[in-house]
């Protein structure tokens, strides 16, 4: 990892990975904003009961979604702004925040994917006004407050693809940080890599701008 990120196409690799990130987060976060006005704003509170697995999950992913455009941003300004210590500090920490929270986005969709399956979306089903359960996949004669037609199929159609967006943004968020680390001269990438780069070019450019700014004498 550290070997791909030089000085010359680490710029233009960190900020595709930074339009990626933005991409990613944007879709993901609309994919999760469209789960929960179509499907979870009816059964997040069921009977006073909180669908507890389907609640967390969706709004994981939809602060998942606003954190990668965050840590896309830093990465598309960190690209344009190496040597900056702040920018570098700050590129590291959104980077762990949203691995952590993507990985956990993704840990929560694939398991809220497996009740629903499991139970063949019964959970889907609770806001129902039914004392028996009922079949997401067959609701028949179920008298429901929202429309039951293909709830089950939508949920699911909506929410692999949010996973699959999460776990891509947790890759992406990985590779940002190594990089944050590379530039802060950190393990795995070593003390004498793109850091030790990035500080002679900022003292060769402050020594020629201390040449430009001596004062020249004219001959007497």
């Amino acid at each position: 990892m550290c070997k791909l990120f030089d000085k010359e196409k680490g710029p233009g690799r960190l900020m595709k990975k930074g339009l990626t990130l933005i991409l990613v987060g944007h879709i993901n976060f609309i994919l999760g904003a469209i789960v929960h006005g179509n499907v979870l704003r009816h059964i997040s509170k069921p009977n006073q009961q909180v669908t507890t697995e389907y609640t967390v999950a969706n709004i994981i992913s939809v602060t998942s979604g606003l954190l990668s455009i965050a840590a896309g941003i830093i990465a598309i300004v960190v690209s344009r702004n190496l040597h900056v210590i702040k920018l570098q500090i700050g590129l590291l920490i959104t980077s762990f925040l949203n691995a952590l929270l993507s990985a956990a986005c993704c840990t929560g969709l694939l398991l809220a994917i497996g009740v629903t399956v499991a139970h063949n979306g019964q959970g889907l089903m609770q806001g129902c006004n039914s004392t028996v359960p009922i079949n997401a996949r067959s609701p028949i004669s179920a008298q429901c407050p929202f429309d039951t037609t293909r709830i089950y199929d939508t949920t699911l159609a909506l929410w692999i693809p949010c996973a699959i967006l999460s776990a891509a943004e947790v890759g992406l968020s990985i590779w940002c940080f190594i990089v944050g680390l590379a530039l802060r001269g950190l393990a795995p990438c070593g003390q004498n890599y793109i850091k030790e780069q990035l500080e002679d070019e900022v003292a060769a450019t402050g020594h020629s701008q201390h040449l430009i700014a001596q004062p020249t004498f004219p001959d007497v």
